[in-house]
């Protein structure tokens, strides 16, 4: 049973960091993208950065680009999403989600009706 488990959100103030963490289990962690994905109230669900396990690329969108990065730990099979300088803007649910590729991750890569499993998300907001 393929299964995402994040944890790591909260309360932070503007300028402040918190970093997310998704461990995932049942599949071969190598064969898929993992993603992290953002949905604020009243707002579409945006990816935010996904990387390729197996390509290695990463990519992520404009508005965290230079403030977000994501990285993996292949012996715990967990992706990570650092996020610094937040915004007030950042405050959403983030979900976690893996696509089965083995292709470059693109912007194109990196949209929520790609992927097949989702983590059960968390809150991040961010006071101003």
């Amino acid at each position: 049973e393929v299964q995402l488990v994040e944890s790591g959100g909260g309360l932070v103030q503007a300028g402040g960091s918190l970093r997310l963490s998704c461990a995932a289990s049942g599949f071969t962690f190598d064969d898929y993208a993992i993603g992290w994905f953002r949905q604020a109230p009243g707002k579409e669900r945006e990816g935010v950065s996904c990387i390729g396990k197996r390509s290695g690329s990463t990519n992520y969108a404009t508005s965290v680009k230079g403030r977000f990065t994501i990285s993996s730990d292949n012996a715990k099979n967990t992706v990570y999403l650092q996020m610094n300088s937040l915004k007030p803007e950042d405050t959403a649910v983030y979900y976690c989600a893996a696509l089965s590729t083995k292709l470059v991750v693109t912007h194109t890569l990196c949209r929520a009706p790609f992927y097949d499993y989702w983590s059960q998300g968390t809150q991040v907001t961010v006071s101003s």
